[in-house]
């Protein structure tokens, strides 16, 4: 059996022998560095030693670094605690998930002041994001309390809610952090039942951490779920706090990086949208061009069988909340689809990939097809394989599809997945759980054009209908998602929260926009938002973003339409497109 480790960051891989040859490589190195080469780096399973010299390498690079390919983003982190860690481990992880990452923390016990200082230096940091974490000691819940008053829960919550509000204030997203509550009982089996007890007091300010990030249009960092996954006993390290005042082993500062720094690029659209799997040997035992139907591993009845059947039934779990599926394999395409079609114990379907490549072109040109297809970059895909060979030779040719590391065990594969980040998510809406039936859709309108040929016959084909209309609370939590997460096709990349959304809708000096499609292939659902500020004689746009699955299809035609009448019926004279590159 195949061992998976939470701890060691089990669905990387382990650095290569000459991982810091490379690294002084790079730093000797002249001309510029490649995006590539760092993600290279990153994206093996380090420990905190690594992670801080690849942290001082991209500081060494400088303007040697071609920045285009990563998001640049500014972390607040507003810690209880030292940071000497936490900063370069965040930093040097944030590459792996597309990120590059500026850090501000401030002093030793002066979050709450400089949060509450709107001329200080955290307000001129200007951060994105902030990260705040509190420890149970600090917030003075390790004192246990037989009446359970809640005085120490109530004060730790204040104090945290003005962390947080001072940070919204300079405009910031706040990112809370919650408190791992603490391993060692006070009375033992009834610490739950007691209120005072230090367990459940973190645990009720949770909870009262978990309302104040959706108040504030905020996300969660659930650190106490990923202790509790680790292990408590593993989590915290009573020498380090009491010399360091490090909240946690050392030894998991990667662990903590990564969980971090995912959900930062989930905040910045960097979670992936796809995931491409193989056949033989990952979704069924055995190889169905030699074994044939009857041979192949899959079902009740056997170890293997059913291991093989927990990893469709997770790829559909993914597919439920928006996830797209895709195959792709070297095989004979009938003998490919043979287990989808006429295996009894089959769980996902034909109907269940969006799409279907069977053949003997190397696999990462056929992934590279399966994005074109999708309409999505290939930095939005993850690759499933069994076959160690092919994993590489991906990851050599496509360093931006991320390709988790698996042993033999397919009985871990499903855990690799679900502890690799790979789909973070900070939201769910019901256009979500939708998605990958739209980008299946938008498969068959690929093949639909290659039919047809002729782009305005293909158009008119399509049978579009588009539904415009003002921000509403309906659609708020999609329109903040799309104004967060799409890169692509936006033309000022201004992010935005659900609160913020919130208060566009009722101000008298904005427009605004949210489209909708459906077409004879299905609902797109929600695909553009549109946002001007509106002046006497001028309407400025301020936000104007459109998913890739419909561009090209005159859908920004009909916003602009809308727009326009809205502006002439005000009297305005102009029209101003405010427009800020980036990489994307």
């Amino acid at each position: 059996m195949t061992s998976f480790s939470i701890r060691d960051l089990g669905w990387l891989e382990r650095p290569a022998d000459d991982w810091r040859a490379r690294v002084k490589a790079l730093q000797r190195g002249e001309g510029s560095v490649t995006p590539g080469a760092l993600v290279t780096l990153a994206r093996a399973a380090l420990n905190v030693d690594q992670l801080i010299q690849l942290d001082r390498l991209v500081k060494k690079l400088g303007n040697r670094l071609d920045s285009k390919g990563f998001t640049p983003l500014r972390v607040a982190l507003m810690v209880d605690g030292t940071t000497d860690y936490l900063a370069p481990a965040l930093r040097a992880s944030g590459l792996r998930h597309g990120l590059l990452i500026e850090t501000y923390a401030p002093d030793y016990g002066q979050a709450l002041a400089e949060a509450m200082d709107p001329s200080g230096p955290l307000a001129g940091f200007g951060a994105d994001v902030a990260l705040v974490a509190s420890d149970y000691r600090s917030l003075g819940l390790a004192t246990p309390r037989i009446e359970g008053d809640g005085g120490a829960v109530a004060t730790a919550v204040q104090k945290t809610g003005q962390i947080v509000q001072g940070c919204v204030r300079m405009g910031a997203t706040p990112l809370v952090q919650t408190i791992p509550v603490p391993g060692d009982p006070w009375c033992g089996h009834l610490d739950a039942a007691l209120p005072g007890a230090p367990a459940a007091q973190v645990a009720a300010v949770n909870d009262a951490l978990r309302e104040i990030a959706a108040q504030h249009g905020g996300s969660v960092f659930d650190a106490d779920a990923l202790a509790a996954n680790v292990g408590r006993d593993s989590w915290f390290d009573d020498a380090y706090w009491h010399r360091a005042k490090l909240a946690f082993s050392p030894d998991l500062v990667p662990l903590w990086a990564d969980h971090a720094a995912r959900i930062l690029g989930a905040l910045r659209g960097k979670a992936r949208k796809g995931l491409v799997l193989d056949l033989d040997n990952t979704l069924w035992g055995g190889v169905i061009g030699d074994d044939g139907l009857d041979g192949i591993r899959l079902g009740q009845g056997s170890a293997d069988g059913e291991a093989y059947l927990a990893i469709q039934a997770y790829a559909l779990s993914l597919k439920a909340r928006g996830i797209v599926l895709a195959v792709v394999s070297k095989n004979e395409d009938d003998a490919a689809r043979l287990p989808f079609r006429d295996h009894p114990e089959m769980l996902l379907k034909e109907d269940d990939i969006a799409v279907f490549i069977a053949n003997w072109t190397d696999k990462a040109t056929n992934i590279a097809h399966v994005a074109k297809v999708l309409n999505i970059g290939t930095d939005a895909l993850a690759f499933l394989d069994d076959n160690p060979a092919e994993r590489a030779r991906v990851r050599q040719m496509l360093p931006e599809v991320a390709v988790p590391e698996v042993g033999a065990d397919p009985s871990t594969y499903p855990r690799v997945l679900a502890q690799s980040g790979l789909f973070e998510t900070v939201a769910l809406s019901a256009d979500d759980a939708r998605r990958a039936a739209q980008y299946a859709d938008n498969a068959k309108r690929t093949s639909a054009l290659e039919e047809i040929g002729n782009y305005d016959d293909y158009l008119a084909s399509l049978e579009m209908a588009c539904d415009l209309s003002p921000f509403d609370s309906v659609g708020r939590a999609r329109i903040a998602q799309l104004v967060n997460k799409s890169n692509q096709f936006n033309l000022t990349t201004r992010r935005y929260t659900e609160a913020d959304i919130a208060g566009f809708e009722t101000d008298t000096e904005v427009f605004d926009v949210q489209v909708r499609l459906t077409d004879r292939f299905g609902d797109n659902g929600m695909i553009s938002v549109v946002m001007f500020r509106t002046n006497a004689d001028e309407w400025v746009c301020d936000t104007w973003l459109m998913s890739c699955r419909v561009w090209k299809r005159r859908v920004e035609e009909a916003g602009l339409a809308r727009v326009v009448t809205a502006a002439r019926a005000a009297g305005a004279k102009r029209l101003v497109g405010d427009y800020i590159p980036t990489e994307k």
